[in-house]
């Protein structure tokens, strides 16, 4: 028998009330209608972050990214360039010692892309004692991973400056190769709001879980569609636009109906229409289909979407001075 059984059988009359009063508290936070939470997170950027000069709530409008700004604020020291997470065992030196091995640099972030970094600070000194035509700029943003919050930071700072007329090289992991075209990547993160209840009386309820399910089940759907709609010599691996389901959080018991329930994805257009279409396939069915079904039931349903970001891709173009720059030093 298990200590947490036996407690409810132990002679310590102090010790079982007190246990008691823990069951009792949590059957209360399982039970307790999850609707009458705040849903989604309302921050105001502004507040936070009183010296900027450009309204935060226009340019970062989802409540995503505005909480990922409210924890980054509460711990500055997260305000920095990193690298993913990563399993130490599968390393055979120290990942955070730069070691060099048969005329190879190994440790975290040594290729993609923190060794990118260090070879342009390495090199700043000797851009400065060239005698160069024009300003070299090192730009550095953050938040890659996540929502790309840094890079509108990073424009307008740049317009700040007046910065433009120039070329823009990209330190990514492309064993030297001219990358000079790219997908774009649309993030989201769709929040489902029903109403609780008992399991053993789902009619009486709005299962937040389900509608989710069903909301991805129609997103496979259009995935197939985007396969359809492959673009003639495309240069991309795979061909057509992506979409991907990246996670479902949702319901608190076996037995509680799920009144909360969130799914992210994404999708990576090849084309800019294929993501308006996308766009336009779900939505459509969240309007038509899933909210009438669950207004009939609860009419304080909900159904959100956040725009995490939604990045356009690059489009090749034939005579590039860039490309042709960047070949003459490259030899690609």
């Amino acid at each position: 028998m298990d200590e947490k059984t036996k407690s409810f059988e132990s002679p310590d009359k102090h010790f079982g009330k007190e246990r008691i009063e823990e069951v009792l508290l949590e059957e209360e936070v399982i039970f307790k209608p999850q609707n009458e939470l705040p849903f989604p997170v309302e921050i105001d950027l502004n507040e936070l972050f009183p010296q900027s000069e450009k309204d935060l709530n226009d340019l970062f409008p989802d409540e995503e990214t505005k909480l990922l700004l409210k924890k980054m604020q509460k711990n500055k020291k997260d305000l920095h360039i990193m690298t993913d997470r990563f399993l130490e065992e599968n390393w055979n030196s120290d990942p955070f010692v730069a070691t060099i091995k048969n005329d190879k640099l190994y440790g975290r972030g040594s290729c993609d892309m923190k060794g990118f970094i260090a070879c342009t600070l390495a090199y700043a000194p000797i851009f400065k004692e060239s005698n160069l035509d024009r300003d070299l700029h090192f730009c550095y943003t953050f938040d890659e991973e996540t929502a790309c919050i840094g890079a509108p930071l990073l424009i307008e700072e740049l317009k700040k400056r007046d910065v433009k007329n120039g070329i823009c090289i990209i330190g990514e992991p492309t064993k030297m190769k001219i990358i000079d075209a790219h997908k774009g990547m649309n993030e989201y993160t769709v929040h489902f709001g029903g109403l609780a209840g008992h399991s053993s009386k789902p009619h009486l309820g709005v299962n937040a879980a389900e509608y989710a399910t069903r909301y991805v089940g129609k997103l496979l759907e259009i995935r197939e569609e985007l396969k359809k709609r492959v673009q003639k010599d495309s240069i991309f691996d795979p061909p057509h636009s992506t979409l991907s389901i990246g996670g479902i959080k949702g319901g608190i018991a076996h037995n509680v109906i799920a009144d909360k329930c969130s799914v992210e994805w994404e999708t990576r257009p090849v084309v800019k229409e294929d993501g308006i279409f996308l766009n336009n396939e779900i939505d459509k069915f969240t309007k038509e289909v899933l909210l009438p079904e669950m207004k009939e039931i609860y009419p304080k349903y909900s159904i959100k979407k956040h725009i995490i970001g939604e990045i356009t891709g690059f489009d090749r173009i034939s005579n590039s001075e860039a490309c042709e720059f960047v070949s003459s030093i490259t030899g690609d």
